[in-house]
């Protein structure tokens, strides 16, 4: 296992990718004695969703309280004999929203990009898992590339575990008391997280809803990049930030920062992958370093300032994560937690990583050019068509 850092009392291991994440969280659903609750944006039908799935269901059947809570439309293809065995073993399993599609074009259009993209778990109230990974086959194969998915969560043991439960015992209560009295209509009134306020040290839950903590998770990257003196690091899948996020970027490069950014190499989203390349030519001119990962996929949603704060979670920096989703990650005011985060994210980007020169990118031409800026135009026009336009910055 890999190397725990003490922090305000707690426990915090820094796990990289699903090979070590998933051994570890089996191994603590074997060990749970009391509760399991799990929240997932993605609980796909394959060989990891299998050792999950099986794990819980041995859980329930020795007298663990387990709960599932799933999104409807990223964990949508799980087949109904999938929920069968869980239901059969004891599992309760609820939705979050299964019935509204994010492309559905109808009267509920401010609704239906309302997604729960939380990775999160709880085991008896001692042991919590963080982090932007999802119930699925981290290992992508394709022509190019055979290589897992650059990923992140954190396990935390101790007093942490217990407040991370509040905030996912409300969710669980919420959506079950709208599912049988609502009918999925008008959820997000009825669904209010509570979360410890933002600090300046230890360990902070940040939590992004439609309701109390709106801008939470933006915030506090805005906080630690504006008070940064000496380092930015981001690594981020889906990169596409407001104008307020840009200029902070830009101004703590202008005054001498280092300001990093690891982003998605490979083409997996078209759309939104040529729109954050539009980002790219005032970010080179501001001096901020731009690398490519290159090995696979890239899912990280993590970030490091000053080698003394660090982030990890599962809030993408675009607009669907800062402004429509319900998010969740971890602040970290620790030296050598953010330090062993940082240290990983360097490996990665001197091994797997390529560097975007602003000469080679002024090169390049007029076709990749006016793809990149349709692009960017096609996500704010499709965020403005879904009544959040006015709220893009």
């Amino acid at each position: 296992m890999a190397k725990t850092h003490q922090v305000d009392g707690n426990q915090l291991t820094l796990l990289q990718n699903g090979a070590v994440y998933f051994s570890q969280l089996c191994a603590d659903i074997d060990a749970a004695r009391s509760f399991i609750c799990l929240e997932t944006y993605i609980f796909a039908a394959d060989q990891t969703g299998r050792m999950v799935s099986d794990a819980l269901q041995k859980a329930a059947r020795r007298g663990v309280a387990v709960r599932v809570l799933m999104d409807g439309f990223g964990s949508a293809d799980l087949p109904q004999s999938w929920l069968a065995e869980l239901h059969a073993a004891g599992v309760q399993v609820q939705w979050f929203r299964r019935e509204i599609s994010p492309f559905t074009w109808n009267s509920n259009r401010k609704r239906r990009l309302l997604r729960m993209h939380r990775k999160l778990v709880v085991l008896d109230g001692e042991v919590a898992f963080v982090g932007g990974i999802n119930i699925i086959d981290d290992t992508t194969r394709n022509r190019d590339f055979a290589a897992t998915r650059l990923d992140f969560a954190v396990r935390v043991q101790g007093s942490v575990a217990g407040e991370i439960h509040v905030v996912m015992r409300r969710l669980w209560s919420a959506v079950s008391w709208a599912s049988q009295h609502m009918r999925g209509k008008q959820i997000e009134r009825f669904i209010v997280d509570v979360a410890r306020p933002a600090t300046l040290s230890g360990i902070t839950i940040l939590l992004r809803d439609n309701l109390r903590h709106r801008r939470d998770i933006e915030r506090a990257y805005l906080r630690a990049i504006a008070g940064a003196q000496h380092e930015v690091v981001i690594a981020n899948a889906y990169f596409l930030p407001g104008r307020v996020f840009r200029r902070t970027l830009k101004q703590a490069a202008k005054r001498g920062v280092r300001v990093v950014l690891l982003l998605q190499g490979h083409v997996e989203y078209r759309l939104q992958h040529y729109a954050t390349q539009a980002l790219y030519e005032q970010l080179l001119a501001a001096g901020v370093e731009i690398y490519e990962y290159q090995a696979s996929y890239m899912h990280a949603k993590v970030a490091v300032v000053d080698g003394l704060w660090a982030t990890v979670g599962s809030s993408n920096i675009d607009p669907f994560s800062l402004l429509l989703a319900r998010e969740a990650n971890l602040a970290v005011h620790d030296a050598a937690f953010a330090e062993a985060l940082r240290d990983k994210l360097f490996e990665a980007i001197s091994q797997d990583a390529r560097r975007i020169e602003p000469e080679h990118w002024s090169r390049l031409g007029w076709g990749a050019r006016l793809l990149a800026r349709l692009s960017y135009a096609v996500v704010r026009m499709m965020i403005g068509v879904s009544g959040y336009g006015k709220r893009v910055r």
